[in-house]
């Protein structure tokens, strides 16, 4: 391509570009207060639309950390019944213990009365012992032997050796169980 050819082909360029920026003049000037009307209202709408999506946005992380806010207080005493339970597991076996001691009657009813007060206490605090009777449920209950039976079927719970307890709906130990073969 030649000097004027490069020339002519540049002028021509700038000619249209000049074209289009008074088309471009002439189109903003064509719009009328209709159509402004209509860019703000979408506008509006838009703004709109993004505040209601921040609004609810921020609406369910309040929802969000309340209900965990909750659940911190409801589960605030599980270290401090986990730390309970062997005390319990020891007056138990105490209570068991004592049947061979003439005086133990005594000794057990004071045992008896100290086991119905820990459970009232944790009663109260939404703590509750995990029955063990029937059949064995991997979700509250650890086997940690297989025994034969005939008494019992496959998988019945044979004999209990540490209870478990849930606190409202957690577990808070497992009750230790042997269960038939």
């Amino acid at each position: 391509m030649s000097k004027k050819e490069k020339k002519h082909k540049q002028q021509h360029e700038e000619v249209l570009q000049e074209e289009v920026t008074q088309e471009e003049i002439e189109v903003e000037e064509e719009s009328t207060p209709e159509d402004e009307i209509t860019k703000l209202n979408e506008q509006v709408a838009q703004l709109e639309d993004k505040y209601l999506r921040a609004s609810a946005e921020f609406e369910n992380l309040r929802k969000r950390m309340e209900k965990e806010k909750y659940q911190a207080i409801s589960y605030a005493h599980e270290q401090f019944a986990k730390d309970l339970l062997p005390v319990i597991d020891a007056l138990e076996i105490a209570m068991n213990s004592s049947d061979s001691d003439e005086g133990a009657g005594k000794i057990k009813e004071g045992i008896g009365l100290t086991i119905e007060q820990f459970k009232k206490c944790f009663e109260k605090h939404g703590i509750s012992a995990i029955r063990s009777e029937g059949e064995f449920d991997p979700n509250v209950h650890e086997a940690v032997m297989q025994v034969e039976s005939d008494e019992h079927k496959a998988g019945q719970i044979v004999q209990v050796f540490q209870k478990g307890y849930t606190i409202k709906e957690r577990i808070l130990r497992p009750t230790m169980v042997s269960i038939a073969k």
